[in-house]
């Protein structure tokens, strides 16, 4: 895939105390990518994900976003401008339903109310609160969990909480969106509407970065692999050219 880098990374380090978490890293994604970060526990891939996120400063380097710097920019920023993480542990609002937790991603852009600002709001303001509803139902049937919309998420499993985290970041459309173990305790079928989902994000032009350790989820999913082994990149290229690297072999995939 070709063309320019909607966001990158550009010589990250990042230092806790006397010890490099990130050493240099480089690293771009462009719009339409599905694009694997792999790597031994430890490699720095969630603290580069808080780099990119704005969760954390980096102590060299930048972040960019369409070539403009946001290294300073807070996650809020950068929440606003297209961009969307999860977490490998859920994050989700345990005393909202389901439907209400996308509904959240959603309310900056203007709505909401209940059922006051249903009967005085004016005509505009009404539209605006029964589409974001709609597209929250949207996105919870996209992720196949609409009939729970009216469960409260935090009696949820993990599986089920893991796709309420997902709806909930892509309720608002995502120009890049950072994925932190989503298949981690996922079943079969939920896997296959997980690959669905960034698939067809990715089809609509969002750049997506996929943290995890299920090797083969990553390799039959992304179009490029970057490998992370001691806060450096060890390699990067397409899901076969990394799965053959001898120096990824030894220090994540094993030799077998």
């Amino acid at each position: 895939m070709s063309g320019p880098y909607v966001l990158e990374a550009t010589g990250v380090g990042v230092r806790f105390g006397g010890v490099r978490a990130l050493t240099g890293v480089r690293l771009g994604l462009r719009a339409g990518e599905v694009c694997g970060l792999i790597g031994p526990n430890g490699a720095g891939k969630t603290t580069l994900f808080d780099v990119l996120s704005g969760i954390r400063r980096p102590d060299r380097g930048r972040v960019l976003l369409d070539g403009a710097d946001i290294t300073r920019r807070s996650p809020v920023w950068r929440a606003r401008h297209g961009m969307r993480r999860t977490f490998q542990r859920q994050q989700l609002f345990g005393q909202l339903s389901v439907a209400d937790n996308v509904l959240v991603a959603q309310e900056w852009r203007g709505g909401g109310g209940g059922l006051v600002a249903d009967l005085l709001a004016p005509a505009a303001r009404r539209r605006r609160e029964r589409e974001r509803r709609e597209r929250g139902a949207r996105v919870l049937a996209d992720c196949g969990i609409g009939p729970l919309g009216a469960s409260y998420a935090g009696g949820l499993p993990v599986g089920q909480a893991r796709m309420v985290e997902l709806a909930r970041a892509v309720a608002d459309p995502p120009r890049v969106l950072l994925l932190d173990e989503p298949a981690s305790g996922l079943s079969a079928p939920e896997r296959e509407q997980l690959a669905g989902v960034v698939r067809r994000l990715a089809g609509e032009g969002c750049a997506v970065l996929l943290v995890e350790h299920d090797v083969a989820f990553v390799m039959g999913l992304c179009a490029r692999v970057v490998v992370l082994d001691l806060g450096t990149v060890l390699a990067e290229g397409t899901a076969a050219e990394v799965r053959a690297d001898p120096l990824v072999r030894e220090a994540y995939l094993g030799a077998a």
